[in-house]
């Protein structure tokens, strides 16, 4: 079957094994569905928005400068896979208050400003799953404190209250409980 110019000429769906040299360079897909089989092994210059990915494995992929955005990821397994010059979105929560929240439903680097002795309520125990909170002082003399968290030998931190400094602190979950750690008194 001879391969026409641009998918808008095909009559019927084109093999990819049929595919030449001549889509070598980027494609533009409209509104045409199309489906990659297994014969696919490198795809190079494309763009994805609004991808869905649902009940998929990839093992083995590598890939460099991919960025998937307004996409949704469910049920994906990456496994034996690189990351290379990965960026974690840090999320500013803003000012503390009083009471604060953590939701990592936008990233897992959290920053905030003590404005007030605040109680940071947890996010929902989950196996394997972990963040952390860069707590900057501001102006100093506050404290801060967090619901459910197991600390080193039983004691939990003492939040940095000296003006301008910042402490980072760590969590992972065992599926059962928050565990967590403190680095302190960084200069900011």
């Amino acid at each position: 079957m001879p391969v026409p110019n641009t998918f808008a000429n095909a009559t019927t769906s084109i093999p990819l094994s049929q595919l030449d040299n001549n889509f070598a360079t980027p494609i533009t897909i409209g509104n045409t569905a199309v489906q990659l089989g297994n014969t696919v092994t490198t795809l190079n210059n494309m763009t994805f928005a609004n991808v869905t990915i649902s009940g998929g494995t990839a093992n083995g992929i590598a890939s460099t400068n991919v960025t998937i955005t307004s996409g949704t990821a469910n049920a994906v397994t990456i496994g034996n896979g690189t990351f290379t010059n990965y960026t974690e979105s840090q999320v500013n929560i803003g000012n503390s208050s009083t009471t604060q929240t953590i939701s990592l439903s936008n990233g897992t680097v959290q920053t905030v400003t003590l404005t007030g002795n605040c109680t940071f309520t947890m996010p929902s125990v989950a196996e394997g799953k972990s963040f952390l909170v860069l707590i900057k002082s501001g102006a100093g003399s506050f404290t801060g404190t967090f619901t459910g968290v197991k600390w080193p030998g039983n004691t939990a931190p003492t939040i940095t209250n000296t003006a301008s400094r910042m402490d980072i602190i760590a969590f992972s979950s065992d599926g059962t409980n928050w565990y967590g750690t403190a680095s302190q008194n960084y200069y900011v």
